[in-house]
């Protein structure tokens, strides 16, 4: 038998260990790390009866590596090595290797964070970063650092960079290990594929049919595009010579098997998978590999609070690792459903899911820990403060948090279930409503793929689905259902409600809403138009087509995206508004709206109870909070301008007096408009209490409101300093206008000013008044602020054109010696 390339760094990789608590092994695909490490490992001294925990990023990489080594050592699986994925145990007292998924590292550690009786932790394929994988490490690190130095760990991966992982385990040594890999040889598209994925796909198989011997591997982003492209080939009728199988995580184990397993009677085998056979996994015969370069990955926003799936293009590392698949048993061909122009914009790799991902299940694990902070921890890529930040709200949310971080009692229940924390938190609250049966069955299903996607346009109801998962369970089948699923989704169900003591019981489809709402508080919906809503976060959303549940009043969302201005719902149920207000009582926030309508110059109040931006209930509030009448009152002057209070004369002539003053002396109050709307609430406020109308509005003394704004003193000294009017010489008193602050005037007849030298001035002589001089018909004929002047230089000509035009009036030819009048002619 040959020997395998990871053979040859064994040695250097049990001795680095004996001495070393930590290392980082990089392997190439098709070494045999997986398989022949634990083995190794297990006759080490140092392990003595101690395990090997090896975490695997997927259940079938994990039940098939278990399943290899146990061939390897002859014995059936459970023996010396086995496995523990989600609701799959195989293992013993006598179990030496275990090999689980990342999940079920973390709630090992959270039971027994000492791990007691475990020599080693080895992570494979690390470079997939997976969320609980970094959640892993970061809780290993520190089990390692506090309870046990003598904890090993482990990294290994065939593409990830080795030097960060290194450096984070406190510069670990890396081992190095070439693969056993032909030569492949790549062919790239010219130009790319137009129209559906499935069609160059079913395109490109039938050519490397014809140009190619052995098995093909296709890589596609998702089970929805493998069951449309075996869809197709199958149209095609190639007869029993050609087998095609697909290959997804959601696959009974048997199907799982088909696809890994060579035909037993030699026909020629198509694998449509999606990116679980990038690693561990070992598909038999496989020569060809195309790759269609797209994957499907969670992306997490803060920004909605939503997750969604997200089709991406590979990252250069995937991509090598898929063609890779071609090259172990000799030569082999990939073929690359994307230019070479395309090639060079690929990321070198992939996002860690950790900077990506909905951590409500890291802050959950990390209060259960006793560190609430991630910054407490050692982490490759630290949590995004934003997402964890909208995760501890989350939990704060569900009563899972108290206010300092701690896990309170429903948090640590919700802790031991190893659901997402808000399917946790609906069974939990379904339990004394009497419905944990549907809440568990809920729960299983909204953790797996639409088992009905393919309906999903047409309806969105969860309790159809619920119905469906029934009816399956009596041997119901519909051509749009995935059975299989449905009864894996019915057996984990089952097994949840043994781990809580729930019997089996009849439940009600109809009560699907209730429980989804305590789930996702955050999704209730109000329809805002048939088949359009508001979701209680304030965000939009819209069924894709018209469907029953439309025309529904109130939905929760299951399940939704947060792309464009609305967000798309995929999976609902509706809920009576009697239920809303019964479970969100104590969410239920009333508030009055009283408001300025400017339209009927009224003010307008309403009582509303509001759930988060959706408003339950609304009536018109007799008695309103007189504060908010008042803030109505500034709010709609404020918008209006200060015309919508009444202004006479007298308090215009106010306002402008001030201003005129405050120019000089910034102690004097700033009465510009834009200066008293913006302190209207101060100066105005006080004196709009009671009044509800525009008409009450106009009995308001606005000269005796400006003038509380002035000090006693400054009332004292106004008339003084501003004064409202100017005797002249004829014994006129004339008004000052204050209109311009930066020139107050008077305008008064030329006969009434004779025999004044000096230019009337104010504001303790510090501004002469602008004097706009009339003619007998009040018509202006000279302005000035320099009387002496005007009568000396331009007097006479005024004169000449004034005398010919008014021969009746006074002319004189000395107006410094001449008699005042505000009469044609002065009296004898």
């Amino acid at each position: 038998m040959n020997r395998l390339p990871i053979e040859s760094v064994l040695p250097q990789l049990l001795d680095v260990l004996s001495l070393q608590p930590c290392a980082v092994l990089v392997a190439q695909p098709g070494a045999g790390k997986t398989t022949q490490v634990p083995l190794a490992i297990l006759k080490a001294a140092w392990l003595q009866d101690q395990k090997i925990l090896m975490l695997e990023p997927r259940r079938l990489a994990a039940r098939a590596a278990a399943r290899y080594m146990s061939k390897l050592l002859g014995e059936e699986v459970g023996n010396t090595v086995g496995y523990r994925v989600k609701n799959d145990t195989r293992v013993r007292p006598n179990t030496r290797i275990e090999v689980i998924t990342e999940g079920v590292l973390t709630r090992m550690l959270q039971s027994d964070p000492a791990l007691e009786g475990v020599g080693i932790v080895i992570f494979d394929e690390f470079h997939e970063r997976n969320l609980h994988g970094d959640i892993g490490l970061a809780l290993s690190r520190q089990t390692q650092s506090l309870l046990r130095e003598d904890l090993r760990i482990l990294i290994m991966s065939a593409t990830i960079e080795a030097e960060p992982v290194a450096a984070m385990l406190d510069h670990a040594p890396i081992i190095q290990s070439e693969g056993r890999t032909f030569p492949v040889s790549t062919h790239y598209l010219t130009s790319k594929w137009i129209g559906r994925l499935e069609a160059a796909v079913v395109k490109s198989i039938q050519q490397a049919l014809q140009e190619n011997e052995g098995n093909i591997l296709v890589f596609l982003p998702g089970a929805a595009e493998i069951h449309r492209a075996a869809s197709q080939l199958a149209a095609l009728k190639w007869g029993k010579e050609i087998e095609v199988a697909p290959l997804y995580g959601n696959l009974s184990q048997e199907a799982q098997d088909r696809a890994l397993s060579a035909s037993d009677d030699g026909r020629r085998k198509v694998v449509l998978s999606t990116s679980i056979a990038e690693t561990s996994l070992t598909v038999e015969g496989i020569t060809v590999v195309i790759d269609s370069g797209l994957m499907r990955v969670p992306r997490f926003s803060p920004r909605t609070g939503m997750t969604r799936l997200t089709t991406v293009p590979v990252s250069v590392a995937s991509a090598d690792q898929r063609r890779g698949r071609a090259g172990r048993l000799g030569p082999g061909v990939c073929y690359r459903l994307w230019t070479e122009t395309e090639q060079r914009q690929l990321p070198p790799s992939s996002t860690p899911e950790i900077r990506e991902a909905d951590l409500a299940p890291l802050a959950l694990e990390l209060a259960a820990w006793g560190v609430p902070d991630p910054a407490a921890l050692v982490w490759l890529d630290p949590p995004p403060a934003a997402a964890y930040q909208q995760a501890r709200d989350l939990l704060l949310q569900l009563g899972a948090l108290q206010e300092n971080g701690g896990l309170t009692p429903h948090g640590k229940r919700l802790a031991s279930l190893g659901l997402h924390p808000r399917l946790a938190h609906m069974v939990l609250q379904a339990i004394p409503l009497e419905l944990g049966t549907l809440a568990c069955e809920l729960a299983v299903m909204l953790g797996e793929r639409d088992f009905m996607r393919a309906a999903a346009e047409r309806d969105a109801d969860v309790r159809t689905r619920i119905e469906v998962l029934w009816r399956a369970a009596q041997g119901e089948q519909r051509a749009d259902v995935d059975f299989g699923l449905c009864r894996r989704i019915a057996a984990e169900a089952k097994v949840l409600m043994q781990s809580l003591g729930i019997s089996p019981s009849a439940q009600r489809a109809s009560a699907s809403g209730m429980l989804l709402a305590f789930a996702y508080p955050d999704r209730v919906a109000q329809r805002r138009s048939t088949g359009k809503f508001l979701l209680s976060s304030g965000r939009g959303a819209a069924l894709p087509d018209l469907q029953p549940i439309s025309a529904e009043r109130y939905l929760v969302a299951a399940e939704l995206d947060d792309n464009g201005a609305e967000s798309r719902i995929y999976l609902a149920a509706p809920i009576e508004e009697d239920e809303l207000l019964d479970l969100f009582a104590d969410r239920l926030q009333k508030e009055q709206e009283v408001l300025w309508d400017q339209a009927m110059g009224t003010v307008r109040a309403k009582q509303r109870l509001r759930l988060g931006a959706i408003i339950m209930k609304e009536s018109q509030l007799q008695d309103p909070n007189p504060e908010l009448v008042v803030q109505a009152w500034i709010s709609g002057i404020q918008a209006d301008s200060l015309e919508l209070l009444p202004w006479t004369r007298s308090a215009r002539q106010l306002q402008e007096r001030v201003n005129f003053l405050h120019r000089f002396d910034a102690q004097w109050p700033d009465m510009r408009e834009e200066t008293l709307l913006a302190g209207a609430a101060e100066w105005l406020g006080p004196h709009l209490y009671g009044l509800k109308s525009k008409g009450a509005l106009s009995r308001l003394n606005l000269t005796s409101i400006l003038e509380e704004m002035l000090t006693w003193e400054q009332r004292r000294w106004l008339e003084e300093l501003a004064p409202t009017h100017i005797q002249v010489p004829s014994g006129s008193r004339i008004p000052v206008d204050y209109s311009m602050s930066e020139a107050p005037s008077i305008a008064v007849r030329l006969q009434e000013m004779f025999g004044l030298a000096d230019t009337p001035r104010i504001a303790k002589g510090r501004v002469a008044v602008t004097v706009h001089l009339l003619s007998p018909a009040q018509r202006p004929v000279q302005v000035t602020k320099d009387l002496a002047s005007f009568w000396r230089d331009a007097y006479f000509e005024v004169k000449k054109d004034l005398k010919g035009r008014y021969p009746k009036h006074y002319w004189p030819d000395d107006p410094m010696a001449a008699m005042p009048t505000n009469r044609a002619k002065p009296r004898s």
